[in-house]
């Protein structure tokens, strides 16, 4: 996977947004982020329809970095639509949530969530998050969203802009 690849960020909150790209900022993740509002702009920019659908502006996204608590379909609306189109059901989803429900939890990894991170109250703790949502995806291999036939990877040069940690070695 090339280092620039989008990240799609869909939350109902413009505060949370602003943050959010504040700290991808800051931690020196320099992929391009877009945004949508709510579960259907998130469903009509994965699907590539108006007014998503110059896919020079509005690609595919590497990780979809997503709320559940969102109006007009929420994030298990999301996520249940997104498991079961044949081209789009390996996307790589986040859910990044104020939910501290187990419930919520459990049903986000039942219908196909990658992983389930609460939200941080504090912008120096959400640059913490995604520098670490940055590293991890360092290291993450992709599979292709169409046929299976490729792998995508981010690298060894991690995002853009953003080094994976070095890892010591020992011997034994």
């Amino acid at each position: 996977m090339n280092k620039d690849g989008t990240i799609l960020l869909a939350d109902d909150s413009e505060d949370d947004l602003l943050l959010t790209k504040i700290a991808f900022q800051k931690a020196g993740v320099e992929n391009p982020l877009r945004e949508v509002h709510n579960g259907e702009e998130t469903i009509a920019y994965l699907k590539g329809e108006s007014p998503f659908d110059d896919r020079q502006q509005f690609p595919l996204p590497i990780i979809l970095l997503m709320d559940l608590n969102m109006p007009r379909k929420n994030g298990f609306d999301v996520l249940s639509w997104l498991r079961a189109q044949k081209g789009l059901k390996r996307l790589t989803v986040i859910i990044f949530s104020a939910s501290m429900r187990p419930e919520d939890v459990t049903k986000a990894f039942d219908l196909g969530a990658n992983s389930f991170l609460l939200k941080p109250s504090s912008l120096e703790e959400l640059t913490r998050t995604i520098k670490a949502i940055a590293n991890w995806l360092s290291y993450t291999h992709f599979p292709s969203l169409t046929d299976g036939s490729d792998i995508r990877s981010i690298g060894k040069a991690g995002f853009a802009g953003f080094a994976p940690l070095n890892r010591r070695t020992t011997n034994q």
